[in-house]
């Protein structure tokens, strides 16, 4: 069961399209994941277009000339009735040839549509860590797929930014809890953590700030943290 969500705040900038395309698709792809975030979601976008017409059709009342469609006033088009139908609608699931696949250490991963668009299926790394960079749209911020292979660790560090995590598939664990696939995890300066995993693991991450190592050799990768996060 998914117990960690983006904050109501940031769902509702997603759904008023204020999010960087970093955080707009994972946001975008724990929603697929997650039907309660899925419904809130929906219900702030709804919000936000009954909004946005209501104002529409004020400005339009408000001029000498409204604009007519087969000599009908946009001002008596039912708006609700229309948002109504159009949120009710089922949502269409992909199939699996429908999502991109993508393939690391000898393991096949089918990704959410929000990620359709933006692989390059070029992985890098050491050890049982790989990354694929992906866009985020934003200068400071980087977005990758990471994955970890089974009986890894992401050696303990803090944060000088804030992360996002979301876990497609597998699982981890470190020292606050235990993750499954749809946990969007947010850690900030205030964290300092060690993820582990027994099985092997995929998440998207986006950071806007590299990761500050604390013990043994990873430390001396921090001079260098800004080329590498």
């Amino acid at each position: 069961m998914i117990k960690f969500h983006p904050k109501d705040e940031m769902l509702k900038q997603h759904a008023n399209g204020q999010l960087h395309l970093g955080l707009a698709t994972a946001v975008s792809a724990h929603c697929e994941l997650c039907s309660v975030c899925r419904d809130k979601l929906k219900q702030y976008t709804a919000a936000q277009a009954e909004q946005h017409l209501g104002e529409q059709s004020n400005d339009d009342i408000q001029t000498e000339n409204v604009a007519t469609l087969d000599n009908l006033s946009i001002a008596n088009i039912d708006f609700s009735d229309m948002l109504k139908q159009i949120t009710q609608l089922a949502p269409v699931e992909p199939t699996e040839s429908q999502r991109t696949i993508v393939e690391v250490k000898d393991t096949q991963y089918a990704l959410p549509r929000a990620l359709t668009n933006q692989v390059d299926h070029n992985w890098s790394g050491f050890g049982k860590i790989s990354r694929m960079r992906l866009n985020a749209d934003e200068n400071n911020s980087r977005a990758s797929l990471l994955h970890i292979d089974a009986g890894g660790e992401i050696p303990e560090h803090s944060h000088t930014g804030r992360e996002i995590t979301l876990l497609l598939e597998g699982n981890f664990e470190d020292e606050f809890s235990q993750y499954v696939p749809g946990d969007f995890i947010e850690l900030d300066a205030n964290h300092q953590h060690s993820p582990k995993t027994i099985n092997g693991c995929l998440c998207y991450t986006v950071v806007d700030a590299p990761l500050h190592f604390t013990k043994g050799i990873s430390k001396i990768l921090n001079p260098i943290g800004e080329l590498i996060y």
